[in-house]
């Protein structure tokens, strides 16, 4: 990273959590709670693109919204022997213990794009594809961009396209169909104008579903014009997609059921300058708290086709309707903090400039391309009343290696140890090496861990950290 990059990205870090991920550019981040952790499915925008040249499929979870564990990338185009090129948006679910991951990608079979479906028994895999095909192709290129919920009645549903949308039932296999594929009617009063290829080019129309769908569905308690809550919710069935044309805004329309009639609400996330020409968002309720996933274009190097994921926090308005929701650099606040008495992955952070995360079977996803005046930043970190001894972390370099200076709340702030890293052997002999905690720590507090070392040369990759009372 050159030290302009770097030194752009220092200036922001004070106040920001968007883009979520900064070692990787990832794009459709499609939100799925499991247990007491929130999982992001994105796909992995290439460095330098000049399309949306993509391979593979990633997963970052997070129990605290602020600090996000990458678990590398659980399929990618070679999972899957039907599958050539073009990993583009996809969305997991749970059910019966299994985690379904639906994706689209182009087919060597129907030369068109394809649905296709992946399954694990957990949210971070091992995948592998259920059906050996895809899901659904028939060589058309709109069938892109999966997404899927289980009504409250266990029947699950899936939808997807551009510019058509595409809907089925899924059986409770949830790898096959239950019925025909079939097609939503674009209306004006549906989507803001009728179907793709109704529309005519001289009216302008209030607005136009594009691609990008996310279908989901709340039970709101609503309230008549007295302000009387009802006794019984009522089922409103959400449509959110990307709208408009190029550049996109995110748009919705609602239902009473999955299969309509639709009705256009407007927009939820208005066309702002984000650097991006597209955008891609789901929604999830995790502890309490209601959360929009979307994405940019805002890290350095990223634009159109080098997209991120960002994340809002909102509250639905009484009527059960979506407010308008802006995009921030501040992102969201943390529900929650991190205990620093236990094996942290490096990989898991709120903020980091520089680096990027590797993996390989044996060691998993690990921090690499670690270079002087790098750092993370891991948010909300608890050490209590009593302080650490000690700071110990898995490290491995074939070079001189470097320093780990362990700071408190900026990366100037109170350097309260220093880890000296030497030449291990290799990038990947690692080496759990221990200091000693120079200055009391207590509290809650942002860690910062600085990297120092011999300039413009590689210092050492970073498996993992934890401190020690003793």
């Amino acid at each position: 990273m050159t030290a302009a990059v770097t030194l752009v990205m220092t200036m922001t870090v004070a106040n920001a959590q968007n883009p979520v991920v900064q070692t990787w550019f990832t794009s459709d981040p499609a939100p799925m709670v499991s247990g007491d952790r929130i999982y992001m499915y994105v796909g992995h925008d290439e460095d330098n693109a000049d399309f949306f040249w993509m391979y593979e499929w990633r997963v970052y979870s997070s129990s605290d919204m602020v600090n996000w564990t990458d678990h590398g990338s659980p399929i990618d185009l070679s999972s899957f022997q039907w599958a050539d090129d073009r990993a583009w948006a996809s969305q997991t679910i749970e059910r019966d213990g299994k985690f379904y991951w639906y994706f689209c990608a182009h087919s060597n079979i129907s030369k068109g794009m394809a649905i296709g479906v992946a399954v694990a028994d957990s949210p971070t895999g091992p995948f592998r594809d259920a059906l050996g095909k895809p899901l659904y192709e028939d060589g058309k290129w709109d069938h892109i961009d999966p997404t899927v919920f289980i009504d409250d009645d266990g029947q699950a549903w899936i939808f997807w396209g551009n510019p058509v949308v595409y809907y089925a039932k899924l059986n409770r296999d949830m790898i096959s169909f239950d019925g025909e594929v079939k097609t939503v009617n674009q209306t004006v009063e549906g989507f803001g104008a009728p179907n793709a290829a109704e529309r005519n080019r001289e009216t302008k129309y209030k607005d136009c579903y594009v691609e990008g769908p996310w279908i989901m569905k709340r039970n709101v308690f609503l309230t008549d014009k007295k302000g009387k809550k009802a006794k019984k919710p009522t089922g409103i069935y959400y449509l959110l997609y990307a709208a408009g044309g190029i550049p996109e805004h995110i748009a919705y329309s609602t239902a009473p059921s999955p299969e309509g009639p639709w009705t256009y609400r407007g927009n939820i996330m208005p066309q702002e300058d984000t650097k991006s020409f597209t955008n891609h968002c789901g929604v999830a309720d995790f502890k309490g708290h209601s959360y929009f996933f979307y994405h940019t274009g805002k890290l350095p190097g990223g634009g159109g086709f080098g997209r991120s994921a960002a994340v809002e926090e909102f509250t639905y308005q009484a009527d059960g309707l979506f407010p308008i929701i802006h995009h921030t650099d501040e992102g969201v606040a943390p529900i929650g903090t991190l205990n620093p008495y236990q094996r942290v992955e490096a990989e898991t952070m709120a903020w980091s400039v520089g680096v990027k995360s590797e993996t390989n079977d044996k060691t998993g996803v690990y921090i690499s391309e670690i270079n002087n005046g790098d750092y993370i930043k891991v948010r909300e970190v608890d050490f209590g009343e009593q302080s650490p001894k000690t700071f110990t972390a898995s490290v491995a370099s074939a070079l001189q290696g470097g320093k780990i200076e362990v700071r408190l709340d900026s990366i100037e702030g109170q350097q309260v140890a220093v880890l000296d890293v030497p030449r291990t052997g290799g990038w990947e002999q690692w080496q759990v090496l221990k200091t000693d905690i120079t200055e009391d720590v207590t509290g809650k507090h942002d860690l910062y861990l600085v990297f120092t070392g011999n300039k413009g040369a590689k210092l050492f990759n970073f498996d993992w950290w934890e401190f020690g009372v003793r």
